[in-house]
C-alpha cells in the first residue's frame, strides 16, 4: 500500500497489490470478529437471550449457505437426522455450526463429503459433523481446541481462517452446558461431536 501511495507501481501490478491488500485486509477483519466472539463467550457476555432452536432446520439453512463454497471442488453437503429442539443462544448455534461445516469443507479432499448429523436420545442432542478428509493426527487431537493452534501451519495458512473456529465451538458449547468430542484418523477423515442437554420447552 505504502509503494502505490508513492506511485511507484506499474499500472499492470495494481490489481495484484490490491488483490492482496484486500485478501489480508479480511484476513484481519475476520481474526478481529472471531477474537470479538471469544471475548464473550469468556465473560458469557453475548447480549441475547436463550430461545428454542431447532438444530435440524438451523443446520440445514449454515448447509445450504455454504455449498456454493464446497461445489468449487465437488465435495458434497449433506444433512442427516431429525428434529431436535435446544434452548439456546441462535447466533452462537450458528456459528459453532459453520465453523465444524466449514473445517469439514476446507480439510476435505476434493471430491469428498461432510455429512451434518443431528439427532437425540434422552437428555441429550448431539451434532455431528463428519468429513473425509485429511484428518488429525492423534497426538495433535487433545490440542485443536486450544486458540490459535494450528495442526499444520502452513497448511492453514493456505486454507484461511484465523485458528480460533474450534475453540469458539468448545466455548459456544459449554456456554449452553455441553461439550464437544472429536474422533480422527490421519488420512480418512474427521468426527466432531457436539453434546448439548435437551432442555424442556414450554
Amino acid at each position: 500500500a505504502e509503494i502505490m501511495m508513492a506511485g511507484d507501481v506499474p499500472g499492470e501490478t495494481v490489481v495484484d497489490f490490491s488483490k492482496t491488500i484486500y485478501k489480508e485486509a479480511q484476513r484481519l477483519i475476520s481474526l478481529v470478529s472471531d477474537i470479538i466472539k471469544i471475548s464473550e463467550l469468556d465473560e458469557k457476555n453475548t447480549g441475547f437471550e436463550q430461545e428454542p432452536v431447532e438444530l435440524f432446520e438451523l443446520s440445514k439453512s449454515v448447509t445450504e449457505r455454504m455449498k456454493p463454497v464446497a461445489e468449487k471442488r465437488n465435495i458434497t453437503l449433506n444433512v442427516l437426522g431429525g428434529t431436535a429442539k435446544v434452548m439456546g443462544v441462535s447466533k452462537i448455534l450458528e456459528e459453532m455450526i459453520e465453523n465444524l461445516v466449514d473445517n469439514a469443507v476446507k480439510y476435505n479432499k476434493d471430491n469428498g463429503t461432510v455429512d451434518v448429523i443431528v439427532t437425540s436420545s434422552d437428555n441429550t442432542c448431539e451434532l455431528v459433523v463428519r468429513d473425509t478428509g485429511i484428518g488429525i493426527p492423534q497426538e495433535e487431537q487433545k490440542r485443536i481446541f486450544e486458540r490459535f493452534y494450528r495442526v499444520d501451519s502452513s497448511r492453514s495458512a493456505e486454507k484461511g481462517g484465523t485458528g480460533l473456529g474450534l475453540s469458539i465451538v468448545k466455548n459456544g458449547a459449554a456456554l449452553h452446558g455441553g461439550k464437544v468430542a472429536v474422533r480422527s484418523t490421519p488420512g480418512q477423515g474427521t468426527v466432531m461431536t457436539v453434546f448439548l442437554p435437551l432442555e424442556e420447552i414450554n
